[in-house]
């Protein structure tokens, strides 16, 4: 924009309406500049003004004429048709854009050393530890968890602290910033912030060292009473009701609310607190926590709600690491037992406080962990035929609240993959070896600590199998559409273990590539890693179908897929389909008899589930 000195005239009407200058001279002015519209104004150092023809919303049906009243502006420049008024304080060292609302604030201001909340280095999963997520405002929840997962690679770790610091001293400017159309309203104090386009802060009470990235189809707002330090906030996302956030991260369209509290906690892509607090937490998509009571403090989740009175705490592992995983919900019944629900997506079992440690659970996917006084009882499997699951893995897809454009992280739904589908089968392993070990005719089977019932474990068996056949039946049946000769894979990506790298599944093999090109320098940017992310869920489909192929010959004993083969696989995939709807259909029932449903809703969800059958056909 091209700027112009004030005239002795605009000078004079100026001083008119109480305006003053420290030096006239440093105010400059848009060519189209008229100075009807300031009052009151005092101008420190040196400040831009741009023209004040049009009105400003200032709520619904409600329009102000754009201008300056009651301020105090040093080394300000202000867009077009924006109005400033009731400043208390001052506005000091900011680029304001375009039709901006700001009233009634005290203190905006940019200061020596500002960060904007990029660059630091916070510690998830262990409050106590080193640094393992450097902060930036394009971060998604696969970078992070990358950087969380080979922190102990010094090489990896360096390189990745490299590209974040080089993107952030390329990207963040010299002094603060606000987009176009910003509205800032009641709020005591804005320090050290950089606010993105259309974003709104109403009766917050600080936000100090923060980034606010947002785009008109995904705005940021802050709400009353809130306290924000040293963090990020992402597109669409919402932080309201005196939530206190310091060193943190929020990802695209979650929602703080209500009191809650974070602290060196990282929160991607659709992810709901409300009342509790967050202590050095890893939330990848879709966490959610409701309650007072509620911790979530040193652990990683993702497709996760923690029940009201949790306490997720890493302290009760003593020397164990919590291992990375996808978790739903723990919570206590009227008797004492202790539930365990692994999530939709997830694959092993974690339960919540003293009573669950062990490592091999993990292999045990999907399965309910009930603790009677010393003894803990497994019920592996069990969660693959509930309601929850059924109601869950519809649900998830629907909740992604991200505009287009808006999608920094990247977010698998399928709840059976080769990541998910490789515990169950390891799971069935273990079951079948227990099972051979003690034989058919004991009444229960030990596992480490855990007692497992003979009737369950029968039935864990006969839940992860009916898993795998739908499973490969469901792949079958998306590649007939692509090609109808079932052709074998193209690749030998996707051959052996999978990884889940918080809602980007990929082949174990493509995450170690991923670490060789960084130590290499082959990926020596965060957009070149970023891309490869893409790249990797880009060909997620074909990985699968490698893995998948693979597990078909080995699980039914063949050398090929045949047409007999494919007519022998749909079969299964149908039976085994219409049993786990007959399973699920059973559940509800138990539901309904227990008084927790009305009957409506029951008719109307097995209503649903009788419809499951238009899915069968290939």
């Amino acid at each position: 924009m091209a700027y112009r000195e004030l005239n002795s005239e605009e000078i004079a009407l100026l001083e008119d309406n109480g305006c003053w200058a420290e030096d006239w001279s440093n105010v400059l002015v848009d060519e189209d500049f008229q100075p009807v519209h300031l009052h009151n104004v005092q101008f420190y150092g040196d400040v831009r003004l741009g023209v004040f023809e049009t009105n400003v919303e200032v709520s619904g049906d409600f329009y102000k004429h754009s201008g300056i009243h009651n301020a105090t502006l040093r080394n300000v420049e202000v867009g077009n048709n924006c109005l400033i008024e009731n400043i208390g304080n001052y506005i000091n060292n900011y680029t304001i854009g375009e039709e901006c609302y700001i009233s009634n604030i005290s203190t905006l201001e940019t200061t020596e050393g500002a960060t904007y909340g990029q660059g630091n280095l916070i510690s998830v999963l262990n409050e106590v530890g080193d640094g393992n997520i450097l902060l930036f405002d394009c971060l998604n929840s696969q970078f992070a968890a990358f950087m969380v997962r080979h922190f102990h690679d010094r090489e990896v770790k360096e390189a990745l602290r490299r590209m974040v610091k080089e993107e952030v001293h390329a990207t963040v400017p010299d002094r603060g910033t606000l987009g176009n159309r910003v509205k800032i309203v009641n709020t005591k104090e804005v320090t050290n912030t950089l606010v993105g386009d259309d974003c709104e802060i109403n009766g917050a009470a600080r936000l100090s060292d923060c980034t606010l990235i947002s785009t008109p189809q995904a705005n940021v707002y802050i709400g009353t009473g809130v306290i924000c330090e040293n963090s990020i906030i992402n597109y669409g996302s919402s932080i309201i009701n005196s939530v206190k956030m310091q060193d943190s991260f929020v990802g695209e369209a979650c929602q703080l609310s209500n009191g809650f509290t974070a602290s060196s906690s990282v929160f991607f892509t659709n992810c709901y607190m409300s009342n509790g607090e967050a202590c050095a937490a890893f939330c990848g998509p879709f966490t959610a926590s409701h309650h007072k009571s509620s911790l979530l403090i040193g652990a990683q989740f993702s497709f996760y709600n923690a029940g009201s009175a949790t306490n997720f705490s890493n302290h009760a592992y003593k020397m164990g690491p919590l291992h990375w995983g996808v978790l739903e919900r723990g919570t206590k019944t009227a008797s004492g037992a202790y539930l365990l629900m692994p999530a939709t997506i997830g694959t092993f079992s974690v339960c919540f406080g003293k009573l669950m440690h062990h490592p091999d659970t993990r292999n045990l996917p999907f399965s309910y962990l009930i603790a009677y006084g010393d003894t803990m009882y497994l019920s592996p499997g069990r969660n693959i035929t509930t309601v929850g699951l059924y109601r869950d893995i519809r649900k998830w897809p629907k909740r992604d609240k991200r505009p287009d454009g808006a999608q920094l992280s990247i977010v698998n739904f399928d709840w059976l993959s080769p990541f998910s589908v490789g515990e169950i089968i390891k799971g069935k392993k273990i079951l079948e070896n227990l099972r051979d070990a003690s034989g058919e005719d004991v009444s229960s089977y030990n596992f480490h600590e855990y007692v497992i019932k003979a009737s369950s474990l029968k039935k864990g068996i006969k839940y992860y199998d009916i898993a795998l056949r739908i499973y490969m039946g469901a792949v079958l049946k998306r590649k007939f559409k692509r090609d109808p000769t079932f052709a074998p894979p193209a690749t030998e990506i996707g051959l052996g273990d999978w990884n889940d790298l918080s809602g980007l599944l990929l082949p174990a093999s493509e995450e170690q590539r991923l670490v060789d090109d960084i130590k290499s320098g082959a990926l020596d940017t965060i957009d070149a890693v970023k891309e490869r992310f893409t790249d990797i869920n880009d060909h997620y489909r074909e990985y699968q179908w490698a893995w998948t192929y693979q597990l078909i010959l080995d699980y039914y004993g063949i050398s090929e897929l045949s047409a007999d083969n494919v007519a022998m696989i749909k079969a299964d995939y149908v039976q085994a389909r219409r049993a786990w709807i007959a399973e699920i259909k059973k559940d509800a029932e138990k539901e309904f008899r227990m008084g927790d449903v009305e009957q409506s809703v029951l008719d109307k969800f097995v209503s649903d589930l009788d419809h499951e059958i238009d899915f069968e056909k290939f």
